[in-house]
């Protein structure tokens, strides 16, 4: 029997929980299982999983107040977690709306007048999830649902920071007769995961670079698709004719929701000489009314921070900044209080390059602000990084924010606001650089990903001699109306086809 892992409760300290890994047999087991229903699942059609997932919506509402509580032990967040809870299930609707379209079949004509063209899809048999910490739902559930909607058996594993959630869930599952044996989540660490990669035919993956790259190596290795999303750095541009008003209210939302423990939050600003003393002053005393959920997790806006190694690198990267001639407005440090890890929100200025903060991603409520002198400056900086998720781009107008996103390495680029991506999911977008690999998770693509496209091409005059007939001796023929085909000849010489 694999070693339990006990599991660190965010707002106590206290271990309080504890996850039981699978021994390989009974995860390849699991995945046999799926891959077995799978061939139910999918001969259901798309509007017989759209009905399923419909019920097993109905069946978590049921179990609401308990998935809540799940994900609030989880994390030790209240208001995120609603959110958190609202988005999965709008993303359920959202999808079973859109399938039924996505997921049909075609047929055509094509340039050749006797050879007509079918286009239709098969799923991958079993796709496997491995989703992080810091939004345990959401991250487990974005691929699962689209996956399940096009004929995959999923199976999951969350992260083992964060795992209270999947007993409500599964418990959902298990009222949905045509879903239980097609959709599962299993508990474990990195170990688990490696071994669910060796079971299933299509990996996706959410967390950092270092483990990104293994998942990526092993998928590599078994020769089956991964679709990694990464880590971020992502970079606010403030430019000079901005609303200050707006870009700091933006920005300050984007760096320290979920207490900056999103790959989409922004960490690191690049403001105008000219207005940069305005700009980080306001940003200050906005980010002075924000408070901690402490004592009480109704008493303020920030959270724990979750994972307890995290605390350490949001230290490392304050102390590190401090040291090369960074100056602390508002913040600074990582504090303990009822056992768990808080940071209140920090404004850094002096800032530059050389600093971690600037460079790694620090997932935490860290906002360092820095002049540029031109745009061109900006853009460079803003470029300067080993990420490429998301950024975001302030202006009087649209028009002068748009030429400047441009020329930004990233795939989504929010204009006049920050992290836009948390609440619009339909904008196709691919990752940068080191941000990820693989289609968009994002728009219809994100569907499209878990299927194998086939065309069947049909003969439609079953009495005419195949094109290449004259190859063997028959005669040469070109349809009426269309360019011949390239010329066939056989070389006396050498005795080989030619071109």
């Amino acid at each position: 029997m694999k070693k339990p892992i006990e599991v660190r409760n965010p707002r106590t300290g206290k271990y309080d929980y504890v996850i039981i890994p699978p021994p390989p047999k009974l995860l390849a087991q699991q995945c046999n299982r799926a891959r077995r229903a799978q061939v139910r699942w999918q001969q259901l059609g798309v509007d017989g999983r759209v009905a399923a997932l419909k019920e097993w919506k109905q069946a978590i509402l049921t179990r609401r107040d308990k998935l809540t509580d799940a994900l609030v032990n989880d994390t030790g967040r209240l208001s995120i977690s609603v959110m958190e809870i609202d988005s999965f299930l709008s993303s359920i609707d959202r999808w079973c709306g859109l399938a039924p379209d996505l997921l049909q079949d075609s047929a055509k004509n094509t340039s050749i007048p006797f050879i007509a063209l079918q286009q239709t899809s098969t799923p991958y048999p079993v796709v496997g999830v491995i989703s992080p910490w810091n939004f345990p739902l959401l991250l487990s559930t974005i691929d699962t649902i689209p996956a399940l909607l096009a004929g995959c058996a999923v199976v999951v594993k969350p992260s083992e920071i964060a795992p209270r959630f999947i007993a409500p869930l599964t418990d959902a599952i298990n009222e949905v007769s045509a879903l239980r044996d097609v959709l599962s989540f299993v508990e474990g660490a990195g170990e688990t995961g490696a071994a669910l990669i060796e079971n299933v035919d299509l990996i996706c993956f959410t967390g950092s670079v270092a483990t990104g790259r293994k998942v990526a190596a092993a998928a590599a290795n078994k020769f089956i698709p991964a679709f990694l999303e990464l880590g971020g750095k992502d970079p606010a541009i403030v430019l000079e004719s901005a609303n200050l008003e707006l870009a700091t209210s933006a920005i300050l939302w984007g760096s320290v929701v979920n207490t900056g423990q999103s790959c989409l939050s922004i960490e690191r600003i690049y403001v105008a000489e000219s207005i940069f003393d305005k700009f980080y002053h306001q940003l200050v005393a906005k980010a002075h009314r924000l408070q901690l959920a402490y004592p009480a997790i109704e008493s303020g806006e920030l959270g724990p921070i979750i994972a307890e190694t995290q605390a350490g690198i949001i230290n490392e990267h304050i102390s590190d900044a401090v040291e090369k001639g960074a100056v602390i407005h508002c913040g600074g440090k990582v504090e303990e209080l009822g056992g768990g890890w808080w940071c209140r929100p920090t404004v850094l200025t002096q800032v530059n390059h050389t600093m971690k903060v600037m460079t790694e991603e620090t997932f935490g409520p860290i906002m360092p602000v820095m002049a540029f002198a031109t745009v061109e400056e900006a853009v460079n900086l803003a470029n300067d990084s080993i990420y490429g998720l998301s950024a975001a781009v302030f202006a009087e107008t649209e028009t002068e924010a748009l030429t400047v996103a441009q020329h930004i390495d990233a795939g989504a680029i929010s204009i006049n606001d920050a992290a836009l991506t948390a609440i619009m999911h339909e904008g196709e977008k691919n990752a940068f650089k080191f941000s990820g690999l693989g289609g968009s998770r994002m728009g219809a693509s994100a569907l499209k990903r878990f299927l194998r496209k086939k065309a069947f091409l049909i003969k439609t005059n079953s009495h005419q001699d195949p094109w290449w007939f004259d190859i063997t001796g028959g005669r040469n023929f070109t349809p009426v109306g269309e360019p011949a085909y390239p010329s066939v000849s056989r070389r006396q010489e050498d005795d080989t086809i030619s071109y």
